[in-house]
């Protein structure tokens, strides 16, 4: 029996449906000799710090840093999720090959890969990787089956992306909770999240502290076109005087008129992030609002695979261009100019080398009935596909230059002289100032003209919109308006296309952002955060884009998984050492999250009454007895018959007091004691359980701090090269060879 395990109930629907596997079952379908059974997501989950060791359930500085040596996966703790894992797990038992129908990227292959291993699965794994859910698509995936072993790099990846939020986020969040959270407040830190916070904080300080500065404009009226002053704007108000009074005394004199034709190009095809700017700036949709929309689209049929970062099509879809079209029978009046002819191919739409798995959102060709926001966002996708294949608008753009008393002033305009693609979108309005339409001058022409010599102020930058603070993700903070080098950039972005919605939606949950309109502002929680933490790495976009072009190196095979996941750790363990040592000034608690007085003291007298005594609770060891005292130390009621454990009074001669033992016993550890005698020396330290729950001393902490990198260190990279020492960073001396290893100060 040939095993498909999809990543939800209703992609497994429609696999079942083309396979003929139309028997529904509990947790299945089958027929044909095809089992089609699925998740619900992520079925299973990378273990808990508690899973590794009991006492690292507390959160507690003395725990930090968490390093598990291996990490492991379990099945998540839920009753549906483990009855449907059990359902998995049986017809994986009875495979003859299993076929990995998980969405085809990064996330789909770790959830399917985890699923496969945690079911103990060692058979033949067959791989299909298709960009949309139609009968024709997925026919055609069956017949082009991979070899699991293909997308091994894939699943490292993933498994290094998780590693590094787990390691970054478990981490963190309690060190800085411990060290810096007031009443009742986590203070969430993450690998994607935290320098996405800071992006808003840092624009929103900027705005803050903005201070405008004057500036003058001179400018005049000519036959109702205004002209600026062609050297630009004046800082100094006398300047700029001078030559406006000179100009009133003079006519204004047509000096040369430029005519330039020109190209317009299509707008790009989307990617996820381009639609969810797109809809954001036009429906005002949130980027989550805009991906699951996408995502019904696809699993609806009608467009392709949405969680992409390319807008480019592979030369294999040229020939398929024509037949989408022809379907689409709704916009026919679009579609008729390119069906009579040959469709055209672009390098600036075809492009093998700027696709990998996947390709740019496009209509699949097939139509149904829509909700009003869905056929919204489907109606963009078709038109920018329909788009591409138009010709290209051509313009004229036109530069006059006048002047007067010998002074230049200049205009610019645009005449469409034909309009192509544009036709497409005639009927939407658009937010985007057109140059205007220029009159008719001609070269010599004089007449009386209006100047005014104004007074303004500069601006301060805008606030983030969700459209802006995408964008900003992409390319890790910096000002990219041009589309080219926008996807250059898109390696070294924050998170990946399929994530950002997520990462922006969890900083609104965790109140360290909020909405003004279209507006995103950070909270006083969130500015506190960023304010506190003093680590500059952790709120740098610039490293963060880092590390995510170094999943994508893994992903390539370019670099490994083990290289990822021991640089996260030699900065987390760095980390901790620094915050540990850290002051502190004042304590984070959101905003109404104070309890008043009278709660404080009710709370206080519930505590005094509420303290926790050792005699009486149950034994750590066996959980069967309880604790009584003796002359000398602590010990289980059931010693001597099936327990045999004990905490002595004192240990290596020095006395421990019952809150020590109480805290060891709930936290995991005492807090580091004085006095204790280790083989003639006093050493300070902290006492823990070992594996047979007898007391083990451990001591003191004293974390160096990690050696840092120095001019003319072996390159860890391509091992060719040295360490150059530059401004910000260290880099290899092999960058000319292709080298990118960098690593700021």
């Amino acid at each position: 029996m040939k095993v498909c395990i999809a990543e939800k109930p209703s992609v497994a629907r429609e696999i079942a449906s083309v396979l003929g596997a139309t028997t529904k079952r509990d947790g299945y379908f089958e027929g044909n000799g095809y089992a089609v059974t699925y998740t619900f997501g992520h079925l299973c989950t990378l273990y808990e710090p508690v899973d590794y060791k009991p006492y690292w359930k507390s959160w507690d500085l003395n725990n930090l840093p968490m390093l598990p040596e291996k990490f492991k996966v379990k099945v998540a703790n839920n009753d549906g999720i483990k009855k449907q894992f059990k359902i998995v797990k049986s017809l994986f038992d009875k495979a003859d090959v299993v076929i990995n129908c998980g969405d085809a990227g990064q996330e789909g292959e770790l959830i399917q890969r985890w699923v496969i291993n945690e079911a103990k699965y060692k058979g033949k794994v067959e791989r299909l990787w298709i960009s949309s859910l139609t009968t024709e698509a997925i026919k055609e995936g069956f017949k082009n089956l991979k070899p699991a072993e293909n997308y091994d790099n894939l699943y490292y990846a993933g498994f290094s992306r998780s590693i590094g939020d787990w390691l970054l986020g478990i981490n963190a969040t309690r060190l800085y909770t411990v060290k810096h959270g007031g009443y009742k407040q986590v203070l969430s830190v993450g690998r994607v999240q935290t320098p996405t916070l800071a992006m808003l904080v840092n624009r929103f300080k900027e705005i803050e502290n903005f201070k405008p500065q004057p500036y003058w404009e001179l400018q005049t009226l000519y036959r109702e076109t205004l002209f600026s002053y062609e050297e630009g704007r004046f800082l100094k108000m006398e300047d700029g005087e001078i030559l406006a009074n000179k100009v009133k005394e003079d006519e204004f004199e047509i000096v040369s008129i430029t005519k330039k034709k020109g190209t317009e190009y299509a707008p790009k095809l989307f990617d996820l992030t381009g639609l969810q700017v797109y809809c954001n700036t036009k429906f005002g949709f949130s980027a989550d609002d805009t991906l699951k929309i996408a995502q019904k689209l696809y699993e609806k049929k009608v467009v392709t695979y949405p969680r992409v970062d390319t807008t480019f099509l592979p030369n294999d879809v040229y020939p398929k261009v024509h037949g989408i079209l022809s379907k689409l029978t709704d916009y026919a009046k679009l579609t008729a100019p390119l069906l009579d002819k040959k469709i055209k191919k672009s390098s600036k739409v075809f492009n093998d080398k700027k696709v990998t798995d996947h390709h740019a959102i496009i209509p699949t060709g097939m139509q149904t009935h829509l909700q009003y926001n869905e056929q919204q966002v489907y109606d963009i996708i078709v038109k920018r596909f329909i788009a591409v294949f138009y010709d290209d608008c051509k313009v004229s753009n036109t530069t006059v230059i006048g002047k007067a008393a010998e002074v230049n002033f200049k205009t610019t305009g645009k005449e469409i002289l034909s309009k192509g693609w544009r036709v497409i979108f005639e009927s939407e309005k658009s937010n985007k100032k057109e140059d205007a339409l220029l009159p008719t001058f001609t070269q010599g022409e004089k007449g009386p003209h209006e100047p005014s010599f104004l007074e303004k102020q500069t601006k301060p930058p805008n606030q983030f919109t969700e459209a802006s603070l995408l964008r900003a993700m992409e390319t890790a903070g910096k000002q990219v308006d041009d589309d080219e080098l926008r996807d250059l950039m898109k390696e070294n972005g924050i998170g990946r296309p399929s994530t950002r919605a997520n990462i922006i939606e969890t900083l609104f949950r965790r109140k360290y952002i909020k909405r003004n309109k279209k507006q995103i502002l950070p909270t006083v929680t969130g500015i506190q955060l960023i304010d506190t933490i003093k680590n500059e790495l952790l709120k740098s976009a610039e490293l963060t884009g880092t590390w995510e072009k170094q999943l994508k190196d893994i992903e390539k095979g370019e670099i490994s998984a083990s290289a990822f996941i021991k640089g996260m750790k030699r900065m987390v363990d760095a980390l901790v050492y620094e915050v540990r040592s850290e002051q502190v000034q004042t304590r984070i608690s959101a905003v109404n999250n104070k309890p008043s007085g009278a709660s404080k003291t009710k709370s206080k007298s519930k505590a005094k009454s509420k303290t926790a005594t050792l005699v009486g609770s149950a034994c750590p060891k066996c959980n069967a007895g309880q604790l009584i005292k003796g002359k000398s130390a602590y010990g289980c009621s059931h010693y001597g018959k099936t327990c045999d454990f004990t905490l002595p009074f004192s240990f290596s001669n020095k006395k421990i007091s019952e809150k020590q033992f109480i805290r060891l016993i709930t936290k995991g550890s005492t807090v580091n004691l004085k006095g204790f005698k280790i083989e003639g020396q006093t050493q300070e330290g902290l006492l823990r359980f070992d594996e047979a729950f007898k007391l083990k001393f451990e001591p003191k902490k004293t974390a160096a701090k990690p050696i840092a990198p120095k001019a003319g260190d072996p390159c860890p990279k391509c091992k060719k090269g040295t360490l150059l020492k530059g401004k910000t960073a260290f880099g290899c001396s092999q960058y000319k060879s292709g080298c990118d290893y960098r690593i700021a100060f």
